[in-house]
């Protein structure tokens, strides 16, 4: 683990010196002509700054320390998506969705929105958001305009797209805003907890089959990190036995099981031509918070930027000030990392077997 984690440190000093440039840009070559992002807040970059709800970031000291401040992002600087598409070679973020036309679609599109789960209903208490249904629906709008620059040629956008990576990373809202929000939800006394892990499986399965229907061959997706050692949850748990909300955290980890699993299932034949890849988060936060020091980071369990207990009552508000030092802290706000949080962990699943299955990021990418 030593090795590893001198090694990671090595890496993301490189990345920042060598794979970026002054502009913030690879100087490289993509290794893959696009890249197409699913998921929740943790990867939204900007898809519900025109939307009607408590999920938006697009209000300082959100995007502190990204050159667009206030961008839409949920936190300070770049997102775990921004820092593996420069790992990957592309010289610009890949745009949102919801501000994105013309040729730029080829390249990749992100159609992540903060509070969106696997269920529909996850994250009606924040108002409104995309959920991974509307995203899936969003990409295949997005597959039809890209006819028209292949001269409706279907098999040249299929070629096109089984080069292109795929991002999903759901699930965190279906425990945050669902499950275990029992004053406003009833799925908490529906369900035990493994026919919920069960019945998300089921319609994530159907989701993540409807990707590779249109045309997904390389993807991603990422299991659910450990929610109950979050900001909020801290300010909320008096567990004697444990830091964090181990009820949670054993939830999530029932769900996760399932969805590696599901990546097994679909890598021996259930979709032909793809090649699925499991990413480990709650592994990755696990050892970031348990080897914290050795990474550079000195607060583990409180939010950069927020209010009361942890700073996890409230996510940041309109121009709080924000913690000085932002590469010391794991996590940005109440939920989610900060920008060095990112990059490390970024850094570790693109070259690393030690939090992907059955290859990493970048074996994946050149397949």
């Amino acid at each position: 683990m030593r090795s590893l984690l001198k090694e990671c440190m090595f890496w993301v000093v490189v990345t920042s010196f060598v794979l970026v440039t002054k502009n913030g840009y690879s100087q490289y070559e993509p290794q893959v002509p696009c890249f197409f992002i699913f998921g929740d807040s943790l990867v939204d970059n900007g898809n519900n700054n025109g939307l009607i709800t408590l999920a938006r970031a697009n209000y300082r000291p959100y995007g502190i320390d990204f050159p667009l401040v206030a961008n839409g992002r949920f936190t300070n600087g770049r997102t775990f998506v921004d820092v593996l598409a420069q790992l990957l070679g592309f010289r610009n973020n890949i745009p949102p969705h919801a501000r994105t036309r013309g040729p730029a679609i080829l390249r990749g599109l992100n159609f992540a929105s903060g509070a969106a789960g696997i269920r529909d209903e996850t994250g009606n208490n924040l108002g409104d958001h995309i959920t991974m249904n509307q995203q899936v629906s969003n990409f295949k709008d997005v597959v039809q305009q890209m006819g028209r620059y292949y001269r409706g040629d279907t098999n040249a956008v299929g070629t096109h797209l089984s080069k292109c990576i795929f991002y999903s990373g759901m699930g965190s809202n279906d425990y945050l805003n669902n499950y275990f929000m029992r004053d406003f939800y009833n799925t908490g006394s529906q369900f035990t907890p493994q026919a919920y892990a069960n019945a998300l499986i089921h319609d994530y399965t159907n989701q993540l089959t409807a990707l590779y229907n249109l045309g997904a061959r390389k993807v991603i997706v990422t299991g659910v990190g450990q929610v109950g050692c979050i900001p909020y949850q801290l300010a909320r748990y008096n567990g004697n036995n444990s830091r964090c909300n181990e009820d949670i955290n054993n939830a999530i980890i029932l769900f996760n099981s399932g969805l590696r699993k599901l990546v097994d299932r679909f890598n021996k034949g259930n979709l032909q031509g793809s090649k699925f890849v499991y990413l480990d988060s709650y592994k990755a936060t696990n050892d970031l918070i348990l080897n914290a020091k050795s990474y550079g980071f000195e607060v583990v369990d409180k939010g950069c930027c927020g209010v009361g207990r942890n700073n996890g009552q409230v996510t940041c508000l309109p121009l709080q000030q924000s913690c000085r030092d932002r590469s010391k802290y794991i996590f940005w706000d109440a939920f989610h990392p900060t920008e060095t949080a990112n990059i490390v962990t970024a850094r570790l699943t693109y070259s690393s077997r030690s939090y992907t299955y059955p290859i990493n990021i970048q074996q994946l990418a050149s397949l």
